[in-house]
């Protein structure tokens, strides 16, 4: 064989074992994305304003048990319930019925926002109820913001847990106030961060 037609067969296999590369990478980015959308979950929010409601819907693609605890240990609260680069801080923590996790909101500067949430009813693995308020570092509640009661229900589904909390405020204004004062967006960055957080284990 003369050398031209050497080299013409060289490049020809070099070319199909490069398109073959190509067609495999291809394939994994196409299966990648394909799972992507698949995993990816987003916080749902419905508003029931004559009734003073807010639901809030998420899917965790982790065990209920892995999920329950995420949301009932100061420990591990304190890894997603902030914004970024907001960080969650416990100062004291009872997780009982009549117990309450006292905590803030911590900016990048050093800023604090301080909240309590008073736990009313337990039923382990499945629900809890809170009244949740704005307050002080000592735990003194600022009645001049809105104050929400929230029923947190835990529920398994095929591939994790559905978490659906049902907010009841005092009226509709303290919604407005509550949306307005960015809940959604920080609650939904909150979600993301216990997505990261539920995958680590």
């Amino acid at each position: 064989m003369k050398e031209p037609d050497l080299l013409m067969n060289m490049y020809h296999r070099l070319w199909e074992e490069r398109l073959d590369q190509l067609d495999f990478i291809l394939d994994h980015i196409k299966k990648s994305t394909v799972m992507s959308s698949i995993t990816k979950k987003e916080t749902k929010y419905t508003q029931d304003l004559p009734n003073k409601k807010m639901f809030v819907e998420r899917e965790f693609n982790a065990s209920q048990d892995k999920v329950w605890s995420a949301w009932t240990q100061s420990d591990l609260l304190e890894k997603w319930f902030a914004p970024k680069p907001w960080k969650a801080r416990t100062k004291s923590m009872d997780f009982r019925e009549g117990g309450f996790w006292l905590y803030c909101m911590e900016g990048p500067e050093g800023e604090q926002t301080w909240g309590r949430s008073d736990y009313k009813t337990i039923n382990p693995k499945s629900s809890f109820t809170v009244i949740d308020s704005f307050c002080d570092e000592n735990g003194n509640v600022n009645n001049d913001l809105p104050a929400m009661h929230w029923k947190t229900d835990f529920m398994k589904t095929g591939n994790g847990t559905k978490v659906v909390v049902e907010i009841t405020f005092n009226s509709e204004e303290d919604i407005r106030t509550i949306t307005e004062m960015g809940f959604k967006e920080g609650f939904e960055a909150a979600h993301q961060n216990l997505d990261e957080l539920l995958e680590e284990d």
